[in-house]
């Protein structure tokens, strides 16, 4: 089944096959099930034609997929642009909400890269993107 051209698996529980559409988490399905009026133990494939147009109205009351991607996009941008920290952290590919980078974090830094001091290539490379974030926002 696809739902906002995402493909919902139809074995699983509504309560747990709709967490895959993307602003859609364990907290907020609840709340979208009983706007719609659906049981969360039923399973996708037994619901009615009627439940999923419920499900889609229901929907419009949250912000999901693109506009909501859109908007994180937009925020990141924006962080980037006016040079604060998280933003400098996002452009290094660094992490951005406080974690150690001593150890671990390899996930989100790859390869080694230095912590501290910026070279003066970094600095180019922020100066030249907040450039370019200013040019698109003019």
């Amino acid at each position: 089944m696809r739902i906002l051209g995402i493909d919902i698996p139809d074995q699983e529980r509504a309560e747990i096959a709709f967490t895959k559409i993307y602003g859609i988490g364990r907290k907020n399905v609840l709340e979208l099930l009983s706007l719609a009026n659906i049981d969360p133990d039923k399973r996708v494939n037994k619901l009615s034609k009627t439940n999923l147009s419920a499900l889609i109205k229901a929907l419009e009351d949250f912000e999901v997929e693109g506009d909501l991607r859109k908007k994180v996009n937009d925020n990141i941008t924006r962080l980037k642009a006016v040079r604060s920290y998280r933003g400098i952290r996002h452009i290094l590919g660094l992490p951005v909400h406080g974690q150690r980078t001593k150890t671990n974090a390899r996930t989100r830094r790859g390869g080694k890269k230095t912590v501290g001091a910026l070279s003066k290539e970094m600095w180019s490379k922020i100066e030249s993107q907040q450039r370019a974030a200013m040019a698109k926002t003019n």
